[in-house]
């Protein structure tokens, strides 16, 4: 369950985001909205990357300003474009990760394998394509038991046997680990794959559900 609380984001003097009160049940959401309603602004803040007013509450109690660290550890997040440092290798980045998000032994092993990462994993990800880091990314955002994951613009950039895979990924967290999911995407999500997944509409400074 996600909760927010007189939530407002703002740019110098211009309010982008606003949600007053808004409690989504544990879920797939799909975020929808024209460029620049602040698809990735809203995604950004739940992740704790952007600084808001008011909180963000995980489970009820869990308070990302009060609780910062074991928020952090419940929420993974993968951006739309990932960047990371160009000397680090893959794999290191997902040692890092597992460390942080104190991941089931083996999880990493069962991603890169599904995701067909074997062969350049260990490459420094300077030497990445644009469809490697977005692999990557998307990778360590289902590290560690996560309550949260949120995806920006994951459909972008991979090809379609890896889309069925991160359709696969994403299912298979929400029905069988519980975990909730909100993704923002321009292409339609495919419905005979993830048939539950709810509309959330960000418009005119908030969120609301679409009819």
């Amino acid at each position: 369950m996600l909760h927010f609380e007189n939530f407002k984001k703002s740019y110098s003097s211009y309010p982008a985001l606003q949600i007053p009160a808004l409690q989504l049940e544990p879920g797939i959401y799909w975020i929808k909205g024209v460029n620049g309603s602040g698809k990735s602004t809203l995604l950004k803040s739940i992740a704790g990357i952007l600084a808001f007013e008011g909180d963000i509450l995980l489970n009820n109690n869990i308070s990302i300003k009060k609780q910062p660290v074991i928020y952090r550890q419940l929420v993974n997040f993968s951006e739309a474009e990932p960047l990371f440092p160009e000397f680090i290798t893959g794999l290191e980045m997902i040692d890092l990760f597992i460390s942080a998000k104190k991941a089931p032994k083996g999880q990493e092993k069962d991603l890169i394998e599904s995701m067909k990462m074997q062969g350049y994993v260990d490459r420094p990800v300077g030497s990445y394509s644009s469809g490697m880091l977005k692999k990557l990314s998307l990778l360590l955002a289902f590290l560690g038991r996560p309550k949260l994951i949120l995806l920006d613009e994951p459909l972008i950039t991979i090809d379609t046997e890896a889309l069925n895979i991160l359709y696969t990924w994403i299912t298979n967290a929400h029905r069988n680990d519980g975990t909730m999911i909100l993704l923002t995407s321009h292409q339609a999500l495919d419905g005979d794959i993830i048939p539950e997944a709810i509309e959330l509409l960000v418009e005119n400074q908030t969120v609301q559900f679409t009819s």
